[in-house]
């Protein structure tokens, strides 16, 4: 993985994390065990801190950077989808970004909580745990139900799977030309929209 060291500063990540070769690290980033680090994301802590805690993921094209002498945090089985911004915010224990989102300074999106696909996140912005956040500027629409949390979590452990799985199996290499008739079947779970 590209990984650059500033002022001194180089970026630390956990033994049993998994972080893409074309994902881009730089200078105070913590990436904790058992987090995913996509493919093209940027992690820029060359402004302030950026903590990945335990279990958590950051999809393909995230981009996570913070305001100068700030931190940005993604806490313990948090969960951040394709092509979301993080800039100095804090997603809590077990919260959810939708893809696309976009979580503005010193906003703490709380525990349990999940923000809808494409929401954006106003700086200063709070809410009360387990709370159904959407739209431009993002609100709370609702609490979530334990069925719902239960479905995001779910999501969160395929995706501390797919760290393992990176971490035992992936591998660069050319395309074949035609599909091999052994193809095996990659190791997915069960998770599934149908549960929501």
């Amino acid at each position: 993985m590209p990984c650059y060291q500033i002022d001194g500063v180089t970026p630390v990540v956990h033994p049993f994390a998994y972080v893409h070769p074309t994902a881009v690290l730089i200078g105070d980033v913590h990436v904790g065990a058992n987090c995913y680090v996509g493919p093209c994301a940027s992690l820029r802590g060359d402004f302030g801190r950026i903590v990945m805690e335990a279990g958590s993921n950051l999809q393909d094209s995230c981009v996570v950077h913070a305001f100068p002498g700030r931190d940005a945090i993604v806490r313990r089985n948090g969960h951040v989808g394709h092509g979301a911004i993080l800039h100095g915010c804090t997603i809590e224990e077990d919260a959810m970004v939708g893809m696309n989102s976009v979580i503005m300074d010193e906003a703490v999106i709380a525990a349990r909580s999940i923000v809808g696909a494409c929401a954006f996140v106003k700086a200063g912005f709070e809410c009360e745990p387990a709370s159904l956040i959407v739209g431009s500027p993002a609100k709370v629409l609702r609490q979530l139900s334990d069925k719902e949390v239960g479905w995001k979590q779910s999501g969160t452990r395929e995706y501390q799977v797919l760290t393992e799985r990176c971490l035992e199996t992936i591998k660069e290499c050319a395309p074949l030309t035609e599909i091999d008739e052994s193809r095996p079947q990659l190791r997915v779970g069960s998770h599934s929209l149908k549960d929501r």
